[in-house]
């Protein structure tokens, strides 16, 4: 067993349409989700003693918000009888713009949802289309002022940036909406075209020229200096928080090889040096629960070294680095010494800096962490 306490995902793999760009496993049709709430019920009772405790609950997706105030009841309730759930836990739930009102953000949070994350993605109706999605740019200003309405104080907005026919002044432009409506949280990604969806289809068949790597950084100075002048704490490579207390305490525990529960299709875990993932079908994990069987579709058991170099990985994308004592005291390597002339390059280049006992990147480091986790 664990001493820290663990964070809880839930998968709603169920969307309306399917966003262009969209690579996380969902199916079209809405017919199957009262089957899906009873197995997933049955699900979270599988693991009513595998966990100490949780403090964190994330509800994504798919589109969570496609469930009713009844369907999440039921889920809720069933987490707070078969799992141990810290009384101050960070509940989010992901939402589509589309889909909401004022009297279903009331009725989430009379669930004890207390984080909301709005899949706004843009302010431009003209790339709202082009992404494939189903809300426009009203809805996206609605939703967000019927969740203030509503009394939530702890809001996060997803945005995107690098997308064909946005300039750098129309991302600017978005940056600055997003900063008006005082979002507690913003995540910001770069359009990424992955090579099953249909948007990576449309770049290849008509030509559409991808970011050149300057203006990729363009865009990824240009989203940090911007939100930072407004105040936000830019904490890891896509995220920033108005304030250390409004970071996504569960996203922080991927970061940090904090051990996580995914439940539903497609869901992934880590416990220890373990990480095991769901079958991504819908139709075999409800087949699978029904034989009283685990949907778990495969896992891996991680050696020391991967460990060692997944949470040198890990902790290079966020802001505050590796704590180098907790580093050696966890995997018996002092970085300093066992990497002295990489590190020694890399912070002469001004992509790492040693501060307060921790190793960690300066921002144009976050522009290329990916690399530097390399070390």
């Amino acid at each position: 067993m664990q001493n820290e306490k663990a964070g809880l995902y839930i998968h709603i793999p169920f969307c309306q349409s399917k966003c262009a760009y969209c690579n996380f496993y969902s199916i079209k049709s809405v017919n199957l989700i009262p089957q899906f709430v009873a197995a997933l019920i049955k699900e979270i009772k599988l693991y009513q003693r595998q966990f100490d405790a949780f403090d964190t609950i994330y509800i994504g997706g798919g589109t969570p918000s496609l469930l009713s105030y009844g369907q999440l009841a039921e889920i809720i309730a069933a987490i707070n009888k078969f799992l141990k759930i810290d009384g101050k836990a960070e509940v989010t739930l992901e939402v589509n713009p589309g889909d909401v009102s004022i009297e279903y953000f009331k009725a989430l949070r009379s669930l004890g949802i207390n984080r909301l994350n709005i899949g706004v993605q843009s302010f431009d109706n003209r790339l709202l289309k082009f992404l494939g999605r189903r809300h426009n740019a009203a809805q996206a200003r609605q939703s967000i002022g019927d969740a203030r309405k509503a009394g939530f104080n702890n809001l996060g907005i997803d945005l995107i940036y690098g997308i064909y026919g946005q300039s750098i002044n129309l991302w600017k432009k978005t940056l600055a909406e997003a900063i008006y409506f005082r979002p507690e949280h913003l995540s910001c990604y770069q359009l990424t075209l992955e090579t099953s969806t249909p948007l990576y289809k449309k770049y290849r068949e008509k030509k559409i020229e991808e970011p050149s790597e300057n203006r990729q950084r363009k865009y990824f100075f240009t989203t940090a200096e911007e939100l930072e002048k407004a105040n936000y704490i830019y904490y890891e490579i896509s995220n920033f928080a108005r304030g250390n207390n409004f970071k996504s305490k569960h996203n922080m525990k991927y970061w940090s090889h904090t051990p996580y529960l995914g439940l539903g299709p497609a869901a992934h875990s880590f416990w220890e040096n373990r990480r095991w993932w769901n079958t991504a079908s819908v139709k075999t994990y409800l087949v699978k629960i029904e034989q009283g069987k685990t949907p778990v579709e495969s896992e891996e058991i991680l050696s020391a070294g991967q460990l060692k170099l997944e949470a040198l990985f890990l902790a290079l994308r966020t802001k505050d680095g590796i704590d180098l004592k907790l580093y050696q005291k966890r995997y018996g390597s002092n970085l300093l010494k066992d990497k002295k002339e990489v590190i020694e390059s890399l912070t002469e280049n001004k992509l790492l800096e040693i501060k307060n006992g921790h190793l960690r990147p300066t921002l144009a480091g976050m522009a290329v962490a990916d690399s530097l986790a390399l070390i």
